[in-house]
C-alpha cells in the first residue's frame, strides 16, 4: 500500500458520525442512575451510541494511516499506536485510543458483562475523550491541507 492523500469526504463524514453519536448520548436523562435507569430503551441506546462513535473514530484513525501514510491495520489496537508514530497523538492519547479500542471490543464481544450503571457512568463522564481524540486528529489535519484530496 503506497500513501497518497486522504479524503476529504469520508474525514468529515466519520467526524460528523463520531459528534453525532456523542451528541445522541448527552441527550440521555443522565442527571442521575435512577433517570437513567427508568427507562431501557436509555441503556440501549448508550451503548449502540458508543460503540457506533468508538467505530466511528477508529475507522478515522484508519483512514489517516491507510491513505495518508499507506499503513494498513488490523487490529484497532494498532491505530492508537500508528497515529502516535506519525506524530498525530501524544504517547497519552495513543494510550487512550488504545483503551477506547479495548472497550469497543469489549462492547462488541463481551457485551453481557457491560453493565447499565457502568454505560451510564461512561456516558456521564467520559465522552470528552472521544471528542478529545477527534480534536486532535482535525487539528493534526488543519495543519496539513496538502494531505487533503478536496474531489468528491
Amino acid at each position: 500500500m503506497s500513501p497518497g492523500k486522504m479524503n476529504e469526504r469520508v474525514i468529515s463524514d466519520k467526524v460528523a458520525w463520531v459528534e453525532r453519536m456523542v451528541s445522541e448520548i448527552q441527550k440521555l436523562p443522565l442527571e442521575s442512575l435512577e433517570t437513567f435507569m427508568g427507562d431501557n430503551r436509555n441503556i440501549w441506546t448508550a451503548e449502540s451510541c458508543l460503540r457506533r462513535a468508538l467505530e466511528g473514530l477508529m475507522d478515522l484513525g484508519r483512514h489517516i494511516l491507510a491513505k495518508g501514510f499507506g499503513q494498513g491495520v488490523t487490529e484497532y489496537e494498532q491505530i492508537g499506536r500508528g497515529l502516535q508514530e506519525r506524530n498525530i497523538f501524544s504517547a497519552e492519547e495513543a494510550d487512550l485510543f488504545i483503551k477506547l479500542a479495548g472497550y469497543r471490543n469489549r462492547i462488541v464481544h463481551y457485551y453481557h458483562e457491560v453493565s447499565p450503571e457502568e454505560l451510564y457512568r461512561i456516558s456521564r463522564d467520559n465522552l470528552a475523550d472521544i471528542n478529545r481524540l477527534v480534536k486532535t486528529i482535525l487539528t493534526w489535519l488543519e495543519t496539513r491541507p496538502e494531505l487533503i484530496d478536496k474531489t468528491l
